[in-house]
C-alpha cells in the first residue's frame, strides 16, 4: 500500500481542485471518504478520474441528525478537505472550529478561489480569473495577441490542487508532532502565483520582459524555445536553451552555423523563427523524431492527448491506465518502498454509506435510523 497507508480523509463533494487533491491522496493510500449531497449521479461526472480510490457516503449536512453523523465520522479521521466559499462550513456547524471538538488533532484543508480572506474572497470565480491577478494568464500567449489560457492547469490543478496536497501532507507531518490539527487555506490565487515565482526572479534581474508576452525565452520569444509545425500538418517541440544543447541541434538539423550562431541575441529571435520554421517544414514528424528524438537537442513531438498514452516512453513508464472504461494518468509521483496504486474505480454515489459508518463505530440501530430518516442514502 501506499505510504499514505492508515490515513483517512474525508472529502465534502466538489469538482476540480479539491477532489483532485482527495484523488492523489487515495492514490497515496489514504481512506477517502467522498461525502455526496445526492445519490443522484451528474453526468458529467459519469468518468471522472477524481472519483477513483474513493468511497462513497451520501449524507445530507443540512439535517442536525446529518451534520452529527459527520462530526462523529470526524473523530476517526486525519484529515477533513471542503472547497466551499468562506464561512459555509461554519454556517452549517461543520467548521473547523466544530471538528475540532470532536477531533483536536484534524487536519482541515480549505480548497477556493481567491483564499480565505481579502476583498475577493466571496466572488465568484474560475481559474481563468485567478491566474488573471498573478501575472501567469498575462505572461501566455504570442506577442500582439490576447493572453492565451493555459487549459485550467495553472489555478485549478497545479496551483490548487497540489498546493492543497503539499499543505496538507505538512500539517499531517506536523501534527504528529504536536498532537494539535490546523487550517490549510489553500487558494488557487496563491498556488498561481507560486508557479509564477521563478520568472519574478527573471524580471528582477532584467532578464525578463514582463510588459509583452511572447517575446521572452521561456514564452516562446526564443526560436529555440517554442512549437513548430511539420511537413505532414504535425508539431514538435524545441527547448534547446543550453550552448550545448544549441550546439547538437545546430548539427543535427544542420542549421546555417552562420545564420543561427547568435543564440542569445533577442533582435534576431523573430527572424531565426522564420527560418527555423522552414527547416522544420521540411521533413514530417516522424523523420525529425527519427533524427532528433532521445539526444540532448531537448526535443520532442507534440502529441495530443489520444496520442500521448501510445507514445513508446509513456508505455515503458506507465504513465497512464485504463479505468472505468477509459484511458487517465497514472498515480504520481512515485515511491520505491510504499508504491501509490488505485485501490479501486469510481463507486456509485452512496454505495459505501452503512459499510465506512459501520468501521467508524456507527451501530447497526444507528445506521438503520439514519436510512429510516433519509439522512443517510444508499442505491
Amino acid at each position: 500500500m501506499g505510504p499514505l497507508n492508515g490515513f483517512t480523509v474525508i472529502e465534502l463533494a466538489g469538482i476540480g481542485p479539491a477532489p483532485m487533491a482527495g484523488m492523489m491522496l487515495a492514490d497515496m493510500g489514504a481512506s477517502v471518504i467522498r461525502i455526496e449531497r445526492s445519490l443522484e449521479q451528474d453526468p458529467h461526472q459519469a468518468r471522472d478520474a477524481s472519483h477513483r480510490g474513493k468511497q462513497s457516503v451520501v449524507l445530507n449536512l443540512k439535517s442536525d441528525q446529518g451534520r452529527l453523523a459527520l462530526l462523529r465520522m470526524v473523530e476517526k479521521a486525519d484529515v477533513l478537505i471542503e472547497g466551499y466559499r468562506p464561512g459555509i462550513t461554519e454556517k452549517m456547524g461543520i467548521g473547523p472550529e466544530d471538528c475540532w471538538q470532536h477531533n483536536p488533532r484534524l487536519v482541515y484543508g480549505r480548497m477556493t478561489g481567491w483564499g480565505q480572506v481579502g476583498p475577493l474572497s466571496h466572488a465568484a470565480g474560475h481559474d481563468i480569473n485567478y491566474i488573471a491577478l498573478t501575472g501567469a494568464l498575462y505572461a501566455c500567449g504570442r506577442q500582439g495577441e490576447a493572453p492565451t489560457p493555459p487549459l485550467n492547469l495553472v489555478g485549478d490543478m497545479g496551483g490548487g490542487g497540489m498546493l492543497l496536497v503539499s499543505g496538507v501532507l505538512a500539517a499531517l507531518l506536523e501534527a504528529q508532532k504536536s498532537g494539535q490539527g490546523q487550517v490549510v487555506d489553500a487558494a488557487m490565487l496563491d498556488g498561481a502565483a507560486q508557479l509564477m515565482w521563478m520568472f519574478h526572479g527573471f524580471h528582477a534581474q532584467g532578464m525578463w520582459n514582463a510588459a509583452e508576452r511572447g517575446v521572452n525565452i521561456l514564452d516562446g520569444g526564443a526560436h529555440f524555445y517554442s512549437c513548430y509545425e511539420t511537413a505532414d500538418g504535425k508539431y514538435i517541440a524545441l527547448g534547446a536553451i543550453e550552448p550545448q544543447f544549441y550546439a547538437l541541434l545546430m548539427e543535427k538539423a544542420e542549421l546555417d552555423p552562420e545564420l543561427f550562431a547568435k543564440r542569445m541575441a533577442g533582435n534576431q529571435w523573430p527572424n531565426l523563427k522564420t527560418e527555423l520554421a522552414k527547416v522544420f517544414k521540411s521533413k514530417t514528424q516522424q523523420e525529425w523524431n527519427a533524427l532528433l528524438e532521445g539526444t540532448d537537442a531537448c526535443y520532442a513531438p507534440v502529441l495530443s492527448m489520444t496520442e500521448a498514452p501510445q507514445h513508446p516512453h509513456n508505455i515503458a513508464r506507465n504513465t497512464y491506465m485504463e479505468l472505468d472504461g477509459f484511458i487517465q494518468p497514472a498515480p504520481a509521483p512515485r515511491f520505491s518502498r510504499t508504491p501509490s496504486e488505485v485501490q479501486h474505480g469510481k463507486h456509485q454515489p452512496g454505495e459505501d454509506g452503512a459499510t465506512v459508518l459501520a468501521a467508524m463505530g456507527f451501530s447497526t440501530d444507528e445506521i438503520a435510523k439514519l436510512l429510516d430518516a433519509d439522512v443517510l442514502q444508499q442505491p
